[in-house]
């Protein structure tokens, strides 16, 4: 998909409605307080208005994200990514952002992040967001989420 993630031990692909499973178990590891149900994966799956893109290695699926253009509002939203632990440090995570960013076509991209997360937030900020405000007790657990946004073009 990218020319520059050809020498990558990965590859970013569209994702199937086959591999809801894989992309379930992926967010419960990842985000066990705040995993998205399988219906819900299930709702962005068939949602003609959200782009979901996987990343594989060794034929396994070891990333996602999912992300909607909201037209009307401006901008685009992250509503999750992820890359199993065992895969962190690769440059998956920056390359499922780099490229949603690049699919979306939106000139403002926005996500969430819980404030406590900070290697994802570290992530962020090496990928050009910024903090712009904090949706307080956002998370189940009353946690805040900070939102954070990226001027794409």
């Amino acid at each position: 998909m990218n020319a520059a993630l050809a020498d990558q031990p990965f590859r970013i692909d569209p994702v199937r409605l086959v591999d809801l499973p894989a992309i379930h178990r992926l967010e419960r590891v990842c985000f066990s307080k705040d995993a998205y149900d399988v219906l819900t994966l299930l709702s962005l799956m068939l949602s003609p208005a959200v782009l979901r893109l996987k990343a594989v290695a060794g034929g396994v699926l070891v990333g996602f994200v999912a992300a909607e253009c909201r037209p009307r509002a401006g901008h685009a939203w992250i509503i999750t990514i992820g890359v199993l632990p065992e895969f962190w440090g690769q440059g998956i995570g920056r390359a499922l952002l780099l490229t949603a960013e690049q699919h979306l076509k939106a000139p403002c991209v926005k996500l969430t992040v819980r404030r406590s997360n900070t290697r994802a937030i570290s992530l962020y900020t090496r990928c050009g967001y910024r903090w712009v405000t904090t949706s307080y007790g956002y998370y189940h657990d009353g946690e805040d989420g900070l939102i954070m946004e990226k001027e794409v073009w």
